[in-house]
């Protein structure tokens, strides 16, 4: 028996099981996807990008990388601290954004799912 499958064999979910196709087909979920794809989208190729011009310095141009800052602290050294703090930072902006624009949304989502049961 499949886990769609109800007791009797009919192929209909037990009685008080969300219709999730209704759920994932509703206007609220599909802007909750739409606002967890334009952060994470963009903010995901910008963070590649970074990384890799991370690497692509560090493998092409290692006399610039080199290139004295402060005492024995080069410009490579901080480039690379930088990817640290930039993780760190995306961290934060996504905690901040999801408490503003997905939790509630997402909220609003489950209440009306856990009050169809």
């Amino acid at each position: 028996m499949s886990t769609t499958e109800s007791e009797n064999g009919t192929g209909d979910p037990p009685p008080g099981t969300p219709d999730w196709a209704a759920v994932q087909a509703s206007p609220d979920f599909q802007d909750l996807r739409k606002r967890l794809r334009g952060f994470v989208f963009p903010v995901t190729v910008g963070f590649l990008v970074w990384y890799l011009l991370y690497v692509v310095l560090a493998s092409f141009a290692p006399d610039f990388m080199a290139i004295p800052v402060l005492g024995n602290i080069n410009l490579g050294l901080i480039l690379g601290l930088l990817q640290f703090v930039s993780t760190f930072a995306i961290t934060v902006a996504y905690v901040r954004f999801a408490d503003r624009r997905l939790d509630p949304l997402s909220s609003k989502i489950r209440d009306e799912i856990e009050g169809a049961k």
